[in-house]
């Protein structure tokens, strides 16, 4: 063995640099917060906060993963997922997108859908390799840049364009050293849906700018939840984008099975699949095979449509009643999502109203860092009024700046989103309660 490490200086610190690099989710984080309110206040908080469905995994889902631990699959599996289920993904996958028959060899079954985002920039990129994603977007695309050693490029998603994505908006991010494109529809946080016009001059820019290696990683976690008759469109299923995507998603949202963590990628070929297989290995060994069955159950069986049907009919309902009550708010407008479960307003009149942004400015340099007006407001929200919701912050630090919006969650009962509204237009109102809140010392960051 080579003794030149002897020479280096240890470190003292407990843990590596990288582990100060890479991000999280803030909406977690932020449960522990709820609870503390709770127990001080001694009064519950309405959770809007988290992507998590109100009703219960369906019942065939449920019999299906019962039966399969009482019939004894309950060990280690292949580390790639069961063949039948990946057999059934691979199926439904190519029927959902109107692409030929896929190799359930090209499909990897995670714990869910996040280690497959983590995972890509692990095995595409090198160090100083650019990855581009949408800002504001799922925070876990951000959060692993650094720790990868990639530079992020995020696309700031503009509210007068819907938050979609424009080829003008992409292009001049594109350059030698791009990677890694992200795109999510529909989408979290604002809902926004791609349509196949939109996705057709996108998927052309992308064929002509960038070499055959640069991928791009398709979430399409909500893929179901879609509203006004809208169809969820996947960028591989434009000619040409199959080779270059990876589709990912996951059962959460679309079975309200969050608890369950089965997620899948389709990679464009074998090899790359093998590749994140053996990812799978050192991470996590297996998926549950139980679960991996109560999975395939839900993909196949015809009860799962009528499941799917009622939460999205809910959704809808909801949706409606929260933005039509966020626009009847003086200093709020929100616009009407077509997907997922989420609403996005625009909270710069309110913000501006009660002073947040004059607050915000009288901040030490190093909270301001950590937080921004929208912040403010929604640990307002929390304290005051025990309403969660989630900043803009929290779906991208970089290119959030002066970006003035809350996520509300919509998957949560109609009768506590109505009161929901109703404590966010009192909040809205209450400039004197925000100038207490700010003076009481209560720690003003997430």
């Amino acid at each position: 063995m080579n003794d030149d490490y002897r020479s280096i200086p240890p470190h003292t610190a407990v843990f590596a640099n990288r582990v100060k690099l890479i991000g999280t989710e803030a909406a977690f984080g932020f449960g522990s917060r709820i609870l503390a309110v709770e127990k001080t206040d001694g009064e519950r908080v309405i959770r809007c906060n988290l992507g998590q469905p109100d009703f219960p995994l369906p019942e065939h889902i449920a019999e299906a993963v019962i039966r399969s631990i009482r019939a004894g699959q309950t060990t280690y599996c292949d580390p790639q997922g069961l063949p039948e289920l990946r057999e059934a993904l691979a199926r439904k996958i190519a029927a959902d997108r109107g692409l030929d028959e896929i190799d359930p060899e090209r499909v990897v079954v995670y714990p869910g859908a996040r280690p497959s985002i983590g995972f890509a920039q692990q095995s595409y990129c090198e160090r100083g390799d650019e990855v581009i994603y949408p800002t504001p977007g799922y925070p876990l695309y951000e959060s692993y840049i650094p720790y990868v050693g990639a530079q992020p490029v995020p696309i700031r998603l503009r509210e007068d364009h819907g938050f979609s994505l424009t080829t003008e908006e992409l292009e001049p991010l594109i350059s030698d050293h791009t990677r890694l494109i992200y795109l999510n529809f529909p989408s979290n946080p604002t809902g926004g849906v791609a349509s196949l016009e939109q996705l057709r001059p996108l998927s052309e820019l992308i064929l002509e700018k960038t070499p055959p290696n640069v991928r791009v990683y398709s979430d399409e976690a909500y893929e179901s939840i879609v509203f006004d008759g809208e169809k969820h469109v996947s960028i591989a299923s434009i000619p040409g984008m199959e080779a270059r995507t990876i589709i990912a998603s996951a059962v959460s949202k679309t079975y309200s099975w969050t608890g369950g963590r089965v997620g899948w990628a389709v990679y464009p070929t074998v090899e790359e699949a093998k590749v994140h297989r053996n990812l799978n290995i050192n991470y996590v060994a297996s998926i549950p095979p139980y679960n991996q069955v109560g999975a395939r159950v839900a993909l196949e069986s015809p009860e799962s449509e009528v499941a799917i049907k009622t939460m999205n009919d809910a959704f809808q309902r909801r949706r409606d009643q929260v933005v039509a009550g966020l626009n009847a708010i003086e200093g709020v407008h929100c616009q009407l999502p077509k997907g997922a479960f989420y609403v996005f307003p625009n909270i710069g009149g309110v913000v501006e109203s009660l002073g947040v942004v004059e607050a915000y400015d009288a901040l030490p340099g190093h909270v301001r860092r950590e937080t921004s007006p929208a912040t403010l407001f929604q640990l307002f929200l929390l304290h005051h009024y025990h309403v969660a919701t989630m900043d803009r912050r929290s779906f991208g630090a970089l290119e959030s700046e002066g970006q003035h919006f809350l996520r509300l969650s919509v998957a949560t009962g109609a009768k506590d989103l109505a009161e929901a509204v109703t404590r966010i237009e009192a909040a809205a109102r209450d400039a004197k309660g925000f100038r207490q809140f700010v003076a009481s010392g209560i720690q003003l960051t997430l």
